[in-house]
């Protein structure tokens, strides 16, 4: 994993996501399953549907990380686009009965900055070692 800056990336995004998605059922108790105002996780509006997805995420993620380099490479790349277009939707949802995951301002911030992140790595290339030959 040392040299795979794509394994490394899914693998602590992949952890910290799983983190969110569990912590945020603790402060959406009593919130509709696709309530369009959830309850504030630090400052990213939440719901229990937005918990699901970021522990569905998470483990995608913590799974391709711990698996190999082309599996964290085609999972950051993934999730980095599907982030992307979330980011970009996400600017137009808030106040509609369309925001089903009770996204805000923080968290459309959030998942911008995470594609960008997440396509950086997922589309560079990983150092992979010299095969030497004789």
């Amino acid at each position: 994993m040392r040299t795979s800056p794509n394994r490394l990336l899914a693998t602590i995004f992949g952890a910290v996501y799983l983190l969110v998605g569990i912590v945020g059922f603790f402060v959406t108790s009593g919130v509709g399953f696709f309530a369009t105002e959830g309850r504030n996780l630090i400052v990213f509006e939440v719901n229990p549907l937005h918990n699901v997805i970021h522990l569905a995420i998470g483990a995608a993620l913590l799974l391709a990380g711990l698996s190999s380099a082309p599996a964290a490479k085609t999972m950051n790349s993934t999730v980095g686009a599907v982030y992307l277009l979330v980011g970009i939707v996400g600017l137009f949802l808030p106040g509609t009965a369309l925001n089903i995951i009770a996204l805000n301002g923080a968290d459309n911030v959030l998942h911008l900055g995470s594609a960008l992140v997440l396509l950086a790595v997922g589309l560079s290339q990983d150092r992979t070692a010299a095969v030497r030959t004789a």
